[in-house]
């Protein structure tokens, strides 16, 4: 595991102490570990630069440890990488974006609570909150930055850069989608994913998600959120919330979660990065999350179960197209090859249906003119020996919707 766990299992590191770790941290030790790989000492230096610049000056108050283990600190808003030092503190967040009449209604689902709150405690009895005006960090060693290649790589939204079209990238035969998607311009939407924990190890990883992006614009432009299973980034083979983004077509921009100057969180409840600690149960209950994304005032708003957590300046896209407007919705699953195809969604195909596939519901866009509309979505399943997927609507609390996922293989390009 590369993430940063919980000191010697008897308690959680200081953030005190870690620094002052990285600070004294020298390339002949770190050579010498088992998590260095091949570290050069060029990319060690990189290492430590990224990770003093991403702490330095910052005051935690408060540093405790997730279910798993991953340790997370407290730090004030205006401390996080996207606001310190030259950024005014974040705006008042808009209301939520408008939907569509009469969505509202039971799936026999069970929303995701966020993953922090005041009467929660750790392991170690570390209350698994953050004080008022404060937003939690999720914590990155340099041990995570060398399991995925160096600071270059760790930025990437796929294992050692995978997703770059550039000299040296892998092949895109390494990845594969299985979506609803519709073309049409506008501002964000929102939709339903139910949680699933498929068996993933080691580098690959499965993705349930919304993508809102650009259309045949070079390069690619794009807000995201969803679950992960991410072993090899976080550790932890339980689903995990993350955020990205990028305005160059996953080459040179994009980070995950706050790990980079981007993403400015403003809700200390939700852990980005941190396990979401339910997952639904084949033939039973249903975890849901409900996820949407709306422009306005300038940025691309966050909003999950109906509350703001943050936003994506808008400024971020320069004069592309996001910086305006999505012209694309995209619903549904992302998979990572390493040494075989992993599952996707609950590991069923489209065809299982309620209670055994993966899918998103209740699927809405936010028109130019700020009006809700019900999205009409296409399958795109480029792989279905191995992934699926099934559009169609519904009455409440359906409407559109879209079924995915499948068990993976040995050969799905």
């Amino acid at each position: 595991m590369t993430a940063q766990h919980d000191g010697d299992g008897t308690d959680v590191t200081d953030f005190t102490t870690f620094t002052h770790s990285l600070a004294s941290a020298r390339y002949e030790d770190f050579a010498r570990s088992p998590a260095a790989a091949a570290t050069s000492a060029e990319d060690f230096a990189a290492m430590t630069e990224y990770l003093g610049n991403l702490y330095r000056g910052i005051e935690v108050t408060r540093s405790f440890a997730d279910d798993n283990g991953q340790v997370f600190d407290c730090v004030p808003v205006g401390s996080q990488p996207a606001l310190r030092g030259n950024s005014p503190l974040p705006p008042e967040a808009p209301d939520p974006p408008p939907v569509a009449p009469g969505r509202h209604g039971s799936a026999q689902s069970v929303p995701v609570r966020p993953q922090l709150h005041s009467e929660r405690l750790d392991r170690y009895g570390h209350p698994m909150s953050c004080p008022p005006g404060t937003i939690a960090m999720r914590r990155i060693t340099l041990e995570e930055i060398a399991g995925r290649g160096g600071v270059r790589d760790f930025h990437h939204k796929h294992p050692r850069g995978a997703g770059r079209r550039g000299p040296g990238a892998p092949a895109a035969g390494l990845r594969q989608h299985t979506t609803g998607v519709q073309e049409v311009a506008n501002l964000g939407g929102h939709s339903y994913v139910n949680i699933w924990d498929p068996q993933v190890t080691g580098a690959a990883f499965t993705v349930s998600q919304q993508w809102f992006g650009t259309v045949d614009s070079t390069p690619v432009q794009t807000v995201e959120c969803g679950y992960q299973v991410y072993p090899g980034k976080y550790g932890t083979a339980q689903p995990v919330l993350f955020i990205y983004w990028t305005a160059d077509g996953y080459q040179n921009t994009g980070c995950y979660n706050l790990e980079c100057t981007a993403f400015v969180q403003t809700n200390s409840a939700w852990l980005l990065g941190g396990t979401l600690g339910q997952a639904s149960v084949t033939g039973g209950v249903q975890i849901e999350l409900e996820v949407a994304w709306y422009l306005a005032g300038g940025n691309w708003w966050l909003y999950l179960g109906g509350v703001p957590v943050g936003y994506y300046p808008a400024s971020l896209f320069g004069g592309g197209p996001l910086a305006t407007g999505a012209g694309r919705i995209i619903c549904g699953g992302e998979v990572y090859n390493v040494a075989g195809w992993p599952p996707m969604g609950s590991g069923a195909f489209a065809a299982g249906g309620w209670q055994y596939a993966a899918y998103h519901r209740d699927v809405q866009y936010v028109a130019t003119d700020n009006t809700p509309q019900f999205a009409k979505l296409t399958a795109y399943q480029p792989a279905p020996d191995c992934y699926t997927s099934l559009v169609n609507s519904g009455p409440t609390p359906w409407y559109e919707y879209v079924f995915f996922g499948g068990p993976g293989g040995s050969s799905c390009s």
